[in-house]
């Protein structure tokens, strides 16, 4: 192409270009006025999609707690939360409670007496209340050697408590610890002695769960804090990508590019909040949890087409872990399946039904999950039996060196055949199914 030709083209463009120009600045023509409508309608659009993003559950902050100044370091961890929610929420992506968890609870009332540790978790769940987080104070006996006497006390702290939540080690890289399994079982049936048998919602006997995740009531470190680490809420974005997979395969496929696109999304904001604030993002539990009628049974429904407890069901759960430990974010905590029974309205339906009981829970839990997760359990179970729940979750772990845990719920003056008559707005309820005969 010649010069000449080069500067005709240059000045067809400019004659074309310039009306165009002109007309922008000059501002839109009556035609584009009567469009405006139109246009504007597009917004609601727009914010319905950024409101479809995934739900986080929890930001949970970790704080080695010193209780001669724990008033200070829980205004900084709530201003951190609360910075973290602004920055999640204004992307679209819903935020439902802040948390805050702790160092191991024996480590900051050594040297109290009962009266005083008691006082002190008092206050402190007040300040909870009135700054509007979710606490726990981590594990009683978090050591092989550590006293049951730390269980004895755990109770009472969650008897004279409201919202506080905490855990007990009943197994580590050692195995089973058999004296903590027991004790476990003593605080589940002191914790029956609550409002509608809830105060169990709020404490569960751990194994092989390690620090830093942050989903309750497991929630604990061991370090030097100042971190904080994100839970999601994802059972319905699972039920959305199994909904009508032709197979196995495209629906693991479905489910980890729309759970890869959210976490990546989610840990984009983790990251500025991180630098922001300076606590250190520690990463995401991606556990797709359950909410109610957000259900990951209704998710296991649409793959297997079967009602959950079928076969099948075993090989969904293996389907939805595997998909979950691939995706290429930093993970913490459980990161698998959840079937908690009573935070799950289809979870309920079956086990009322009778689909599900405790040794098919545990089976699952052998390929995904966190265990026996809120397991409605009549009012007459012994210690023993309890005892005996606990031991096999916790021998699981053990086995194949994954985090469990036993969250279990005896619910008082109820048996065999009767509802639960819970009273939460995470809680559904159930049928009470009999314990499986020796």
């Amino acid at each position: 192409m010649n010069a000449s030709t080069i500067e005709l083209s240059r000045s067809v463009l400019r004659h074309i270009l310039m009306p165009m120009m002109l007309l922008a600045a000059a501002g839109p023509t009556p035609a584009q006025t009567k469009a405006a409508p139109a246009q504007k309608s597009a917004a609601p659009v727009q914010k319905a999609a950024a409101q479809s993003k995934v739900k986080i559950r929890a930001i949970t902050a970790f704080v080695n707690l010193d209780r001669t100044q724990y008033q200070i370091q829980i205004t900084d961890a709530v201003k951190m939360l609360k910075r973290a929610r602004t920055i999640f929420e204004s992307r679209g992506f819903p935020v439902e409670t802040i948390r805050i968890a702790t160092q191991p609870f024996p480590e900051y009332i050594e040297g109290l007496s009962k009266e005083q540790a008691l006082q002190f978790f008092k206050n402190y769940d007040a300040l909870a209340t009135e700054q509007g987080f979710s606490a726990s104070i981590g594990p009683a006996m978090m050591n092989a050697t550590d006293s049951p006497a730390q269980a004895d006390l755990l109770a009472e702290i969650l008897k004279s408590t409201k919202g506080l939540n905490a855990s007990l080690v009943v197994a580590g890289d050692d195995g089973v610890r058999w004296p903590a399994v027991g004790a476990a079982a003593r605080v589940m049936k002191q914790l029956e002695d609550t409002e509608h048998s809830q105060g169990n919602f709020r404490f569960a006997a751990i194994a092989m769960v390690k620090p830093l995740t942050p989903f309750f009531p497991a929630a604990y470190h061991n370090g030097f804090g100042h971190q904080f680490a994100i839970a999601l809420e994802s059972a319905d974005l699972v039920a959305d990508a199994f909904k009508d997979a032709p197979d196995l395969a495209t629906a693991r496929r479905r489910l980890m590019d729309a759970l890869s696109k959210e976490a990546f999304g989610v840990e984009a904001e983790a990251g500025r909040v991180d630098s922001d604030t300076g606590w250190a993002y520690m990463g995401i539990d991606l556990s797709p949890a359950p909410l109610k009628d957000v259900s990951i049974g209704a998710a296991i429904e649409n793959l297997t087409t079967q009602p959950i407890g079928s076969s099948g069901t075993l090989t969904a759960a293996a389907m939805i872990t595997a998909a979950l430990r691939d995706i290429k974010v930093k993970q913490t905590g459980y990161s698998g399946l959840m079937l908690p029974i009573l935070e799950d309205t289809r979870l309920a339906q079956r086990w009322s039904e009778g689909r599900i009981s405790i040794d098919a829970l545990l089976s699952y839990s052998a390929v995904c999950g966190t265990g026996l997760d809120t397991v409605p359990l009549p009012g007459d179970i012994s210690v023993e039996q309890l005892s005996l729940i606990i031991g096999d979750m916790a021998s699981l772990a053990v086995k194949w060196h994954k985090p469990l845990s036993a969250r279990l719920f005896p619910v008082q003056g109820k048996g065999a055949g009767d509802m639960t008559e819970l009273d939460s707005q995470f809680l559904v309820n159930a049928t009470i199914q009999p314990l499986a005969k020796p």
